[in-house]
């Protein structure tokens, strides 16, 4: 009895902040609930629990505004640093990058701690009595995703990684690393699962949660990343047909605000009237600036594409001009939220796809899903005839429509084997080894398994 009651109190007292929420991902669950085996008996408590993690992934590590966006872009050929020689993220823009970088630490460990959850609310959810079968489903469907989610971000900069599927520490603590072939193989049968357990719908509308088309928008990209180009381009059509869900917004100005049709998952702020740590940190109003696009890459763009004129904005002293992505409007708060942080659009979808035909042979179906971007764009069709020719518009065009969104450039260059011929050329600190991170050496002190360090470090 008194468990029950202890029980009901909590769930008043959450029911109550919920209440004054503006945000679900303002319900932080203390850590000490989330291993409560009460917590997943309940929906209400057990969603708490589910997306307490999307606002760490909002807050902290990787997929925060001044994560991937940011750091990857002053890595690769997007963005140029004015930042002090002692600021961490000048060692992404000089490609000094050691084993003993705090942000390095800090990616890999919030990472462990994000798949920890979601490995924690799987094995909370499936051992629960009381949730329904349909409750159970879209919960652990959830939690999947993220686990795939988190895991593609660190094989794709770390290489071999541990893919964690537990909660056992004593096995967690010593893990070997997963050859990336596995790795793979694990993403995509936690996606296919989430998939199979996913809604179609969004609940709540704003695309804030992961739906069934989420889950096979990233396996979609998975498949790519793999080379299974037929299983792709299924993926992607799978998405793309949701034509009642999704469609391509004509209005460039439209396509990062909270409603956008485009938009298939997106991590919504914390409070009200706030919008997006990228807007905070991309947009600058005088000079010098913290970051700011490339010349070369503002210059690499046509007059007539409308995504210079929509999505790059300029400010000037007079004697400099400096280039910012303006993809989001908002550099503060607003009386109410007008953008989150997308990150999956469908443009997307249409590239993955665009990749996967030609590599196929379609050549005539992956020019007209590129052509889907660029007349969306202001530009005229294709000249591309040959597959190398396509293959090589969709690199271009995937850096035009993708720029400032989380690790595209570099996960690009890096699959079309182009990361030394075009960074060696406008970095100087590149060399072939930077296509991967180095391990933190903290960790490799604490679990021997990890080793050895990754080549160059």
């Amino acid at each position: 009895m008194k468990n029950l009651i202890t029980k009901l109190l909590y769930l008043a007292g959450f029911l109550l902040l919920l209440i004054s929420c503006d945000s679900f991902v303002e319900t932080d669950l203390p850590k000490s609930q989330l291993n409560n085996e009460a917590v997943f008996e309940d929906y209400a408590t057990a969603t708490a629990a589910l997306t307490d993690i999307y606002s760490k992934i909002r807050d902290n590590g990787m997929l925060n505004g001044n994560g991937i966006p940011v750091q990857l872009g002053s890595y690769t050929d997007e963005t140029d640093s004015f930042q002090s020689p002692s600021s961490p993220s000048e060692a992404f823009y000089q490609n000094r990058l050691l084993p003993s970088s705090p942000t390095i630490q800090d990616w890999w460990n919030v990472a462990y701690n994000q798949i920890y959850a979601a490995n924690s609310l799987i094995e909370g959810v499936q051992n629960s009595k009381n949730l329904s079968e349909q409750n159970k489903k879209q919960l652990q469907g959830e939690a999947l995703f993220i686990r795939a989610l988190i895991h593609f971000y660190l094989v794709n900069l770390f290489g071999d990684i541990p893919y964690v599927i537990e909660t056992d520490y004593r096995n967690n603590s010593k893990i070997p690393r997963t050859s990336t072939q596995n790795i793979y193989n694990n993403l995509i049968a936690d996606l296919q699962n989430a998939s199979s357990m996913l809604p179609e719908t969004y609940s709540p509308a704003q695309r804030v949660r992961p739906n069934k088309f989420t889950a096979r928008a990233l396996l979609a990209r998975v498949y790519l990343y793999n080379n299974q180009f037929t299983e792709a381009a299924n993926e992607a059509s799978a998405v793309l047909n949701q034509t009642g869900l999704f469609s391509l917004e004509p209005d460039l100005d439209q396509v990062f605000l909270i409603n956008s049709r485009e938009t298939i998952w997106q991590l919504q702020s914390a409070n009200a009237g706030e919008n997006t740590v990228e807007g905070s940190i991309f947009i600058f109003v005088s000079g010098p600036p913290v970051l700011a696009l490339t010349e070369n890459f503002v210059n690499s763009f046509s007059a007539a594409d409308l995504r210079k004129s929509n999505w790059i904005n300029s400010v000037t002293d007079d004697s400099t001009i400096w280039y910012h992505a303006f993809k989001y409007k908002e550099r503060s708060n607003t009386p109410a939220s007008v953008e989150y942080s997308v990150q999956f659009r469908l443009a997307e979808q249409y590239l993955i796809r665009a990749e996967a035909r030609a590599h196929l042979g379609n050549l005539g179906g992956a020019r007209e899903d590129l052509n889907k971007i660029r007349e969306r764009s202001g530009l005229g069709q294709t000249t591309a005839q040959s597959q190398t020719e396509i293959l090589n518009a969709i690199l271009q065009e995937r850096r035009w429509e993708l720029f400032s969104e989380p690790g595209h450039r570099f996960f690009d260059l890096k699959r079309f084997g182009q990361l030394d011929n075009i960074l060696s050329a406008v970095k100087p600190g590149w060399n072939s080894e930077d296509r991967i991170f180095p391990i933190p050496q903290n960790e490799l002190n604490a679990n021997p398994n990890l080793l050895p360090q990754n080549p160059g470090y």
